[in-house]
């Protein structure tokens, strides 16, 4: 059946050449030519418009959204030429960004009562590992729109994990996740800054790290590419820093304060206010060797 994807950046444009490969019909709609002659180089389709995407579903389709926030996702589905006026019901939604749970729930009840079903659906891992389907996919719904869509959620990922039959529950699953992803980050660049001003090898430091108590996947990850100096974008330092924002107001939404996510989600914001908004939050490490006070 036709997938349609609204949104093909780093991870919907992984995705979309991963169902591409798989033999997947699938149809595009992202307003970056880039990214559309990259769908069109896959194998997907063109659709001008999220309406015009949603056209080509089948009795059971699903609209893929991987966008960044849900204000995205609220105009791909109730904008102009918005999806939502062209889905029926039986066909599904899946909703793939890193949103506060209550836009998730909400966007979810607004879909219900058209009659359209809801998949809770954020993923964790990066690019790379969404192409290879070694991704993190958190999934909440009912079961039976879950087993509906079983077949595309497999050729999505390998690692597809049923949180709970709430929708929003996966979203508070992938906050707390990025919490801790953004927490180790913060560590992860601290750490390093602190060995260069040591006068430690960092490299050799890393690697110390990576076979010791210290290690992170997501500092490992970043590190690496942050000791060799590349800052292209996979993860701009914007996505953890809307993530750990979203996640510290989770926290205390249910009378939550804990001692050090607030502090990762501060540097993130720092480092989105020196210019490093656009760069991969590799940048972190330069960030904190240029900040961090002298003793």
């Amino acid at each position: 059946m036709t997938v349609a994807f609204a949104g093909a950046g780093n991870m919907g444009g992984a995705l979309v050449e991963r169902l591409c490969e798989a033999g997947w019909p699938v149809a595009v709609c992202d307003t970056d030519p880039l990214r559309q002659q990259q769908a069109l180089a896959a194998g997907a389709s063109l659709a001008d418009t999220p309406l015009s995407a949603v056209a080509q579903l089948g009795s059971q389709g699903a609209l893929v959204i991987v966008v960044v926030d849900a204000d995205q996702c609220r105009d791909v589905l109730w904008g102009e030429q918005g999806a939502s006026v062209g889905l029926r019901p039986g066909q599904v939604v899946v909703l793939c960004p890193t949103i506060a749970p209550e836009d998730t729930v909400a966007i979810a009840g607004r879909l219900s009562a058209q009659g359209i079903d809801c998949i809770d659906a954020p993923m964790s891992g990066g690019p790379q590992r969404a192409r290879d389907g070694r991704m993190s996919l958190m999934v909440a719904a009912p079961a039976a729109v879950l087993e509906r869509q079983a077949s595309l959620l497999a050729a999505l990922s390998l690692n597809v994990m049923r949180i709970s039959e709430r929708v929003g529950d996966g979203a508070r699953t992938k906050l707390v996740n990025n919490l801790l992803a953004g927490i180790n980050l913060v560590g992860a660049a601290e750490a390093l800054a602190l060995a260069g001003r040591m006068g430690l090898d960092l490299t050799t430091t890393l690697d110390v790290i990576e076979r010791s108590s210290g290690q992170s996947w997501i500092g490992s990850d970043r590190m690496r590419r942050a000791i060799d100096g590349d800052l292209a974008p996979r993860a701009h330092v914007t996505l953890l820093e809307k993530d750990t924002r979203l996640a510290v107001a989770a926290a205390r939404g249910v009378g939550f304060e804990g001692p050090l996510g607030a502090g990762a989600a501060r540097v993130f914001e720092q480092a989105h206010e020196a210019g490093m908004a656009d760069l991969d939050d590799a940048a972190l490490l330069a960030f904190l060797r240029q900040t961090a006070s002298r003793p």
